[in-house]
């Protein structure tokens, strides 16, 4: 337990609260976390998680970009959920990539816990990715990968990682919660010739577009 843990767990609870809150002010705090944790995560050899952080950042700029091109009014993004079939293709090909990474890590690497860590990182990357594209199916994702992830960096000592880990099962519940009831309340829009979307979901810097 370090300064830069310290750091590092402060700017990733207040970015998971903000995309709880479909803020994209939540990006400037991700994007701190992920450099952080990064160096963190080589320390410890958990390599695979390393390299995730990486993949991370790569997805937050494509979900930047995705959440700016649906914010409304207020400030918040549109959430949809996802769509059969991206579901399943997401799961499969999450699976394939965990076991292609298990293997590569259990003998080629000295990572502490290579198929284990391989699986939670095609997991984070799979739900890295459901939220960029603002899909409600990737709180569940987080909160399976995050309760095993507690157990994980207690294993390595990281008490105060796993805290914030347990802290962000809560956070995904309760971001399950809002992006839901956000879902029921926002108005339903259909995809329509030309792909416009209605001008009162929209800020007023697009309604004038």
């Amino acid at each position: 337990m370090n300064v830069e843990e310290l750091v590092a767990v402060t700017v990733s609870v207040l970015a998971v609260w903000l995309t709880t809150r479909r803020s994209l002010w939540n990006y400037p705090f991700a994007f701190a976390s992920v450099g952080l944790y990064a160096h963190i995560f080589h320390d410890v050899k958990l390599y695979a998680d390393m390299a995730l952080q990486v993949v991370f950042a790569i997805t937050l700029a494509y979900g930047l970009i995705e959440w700016r091109n649906f914010q409304r009014a207020d400030g918040t993004v549109i959430v949809t959920h996802a769509p059969r079939a991206e579901l399943v293709v997401g799961l499969v090909l999450g699976a394939l990539g965990a076991l292609a990474l298990g293997a590569f890590m259990a003998t080629r690497t000295d990572a502490a816990l290579p198929w284990l860590d391989a699986a939670l990182t095609a997991a984070s990357l799979v739900g890295s990715w459901w939220a960029a594209r603002r899909r409600i199916e990737n709180w569940w994702l987080w909160i399976a990968a995050d309760v095993i992830y507690v157990g994980v960096f207690l294993y390595k000592g990281l008490q105060l990682t796993a805290a914030l880990y347990a802290a962000f099962v809560v956070l995904a519940v309760v971001g399950l919660r809002r992006w839901q009831s956000a879902f029921r309340q926002q108005a339903i829009v259909r995809p329509v010739p030309g792909g416009v979307v209605p001008a009162d979901l929209l800020g007023p810097e697009r309604r004038s577009n």
